[in-house]
């Protein structure tokens, strides 16, 4: 009962209005640019296989995936995954989200460092995922300080990717959005939603590193007053 009432809770509850509000502005945004039909009237997909192949990326194939904002990119595969929002569309956002998602494909052409480290990071992000949380409470249940240290340790490593993962974020957007204007497959007015639509995701990724951060401060905080 020692933490029932623990004034750092309201670091958790910040981080989760923080999250919460992002996922809101991503979705609101997309909602609204997705009855924005391009005035070129081509598709997510159609989009991708042009820059694509502007770019001159032949070894990356073109998928549908199910959802909604579920698109990514597989570097593993050399596949692009557009959801059903995206894929055969032909609104502002559809196109946006396309051409973001070849942004990391032109990244991983160009083995760009920041993606590169980010993969690498994943296998042990997914350890310490998984293990950060039971460690913790196993190290306070038994009054163990080192086994709590090393679970903080093991989420730090989820910060750690969240972190690096920014850069990826924003850099793809560049190129995306740098991509489309200078190929014109936006119309010039078009431009500036696209960017809302990308800003809007990018806000995702950062609230989730904050929200990690506050997290782990709590821990911080909570391993600090077991040692006094």
């Amino acid at each position: 009962m020692r933490y029932l009432f623990d004034p750092t809770y309201f670091l958790i509850i910040i981080g989760m209005a923080f999250a919460g509000y992002a996922q809101w502005k991503v979705k609101s945004t997309f909602s609204k640019y997705s009855e924005w039909e391009t005035s070129k009237g081509t598709t997510g997909r159609q989009v991708a296989q042009a820059i694509l192949q502007q770019t001159l990326i032949n070894n990356v194939q073109v998928e549908h995936v199910s959802g909604d904002l579920t698109d990514h990119y597989d570097s593993r595969h050399k596949v692009l995954r557009l959801s059903d929002a995206t894929d055969m569309e032909t609104s502002v956002a559809a196109v946006a989200v396309a051409a973001h998602e070849c942004g990391h494909a032109v990244q991983d052409a160009e083995n760009y460092f920041p993606l590169r480290l980010r993969n690498a990071l994943v296998p042990v992000t997914q350890i310490g995922s998984a293990a950060a949380m039971p460690v913790i409470i196993a190290g306070f249940i038994f009054q163990m300080m080192g086994l709590v240290q090393f679970g903080i340790i093991l989420f730090s490593l989820v910060l750690v990717f969240q972190v690096v993962t920014l850069p990826v974020e924003f850099d793809a957007s560049a190129r995306a959005l740098k991509i489309l204007e200078q190929n014109q497959l936006l119309a010039p007015e078009e431009m500036p939603a696209a960017r809302k639509v990308l800003n809007a995701a990018a806000l995702t990724y950062v609230a989730a590193a904050s929200a990690t951060a506050l997290q782990l401060l709590r821990l911080i905080i909570l391993s600090s007053r077991n040692n006094d």
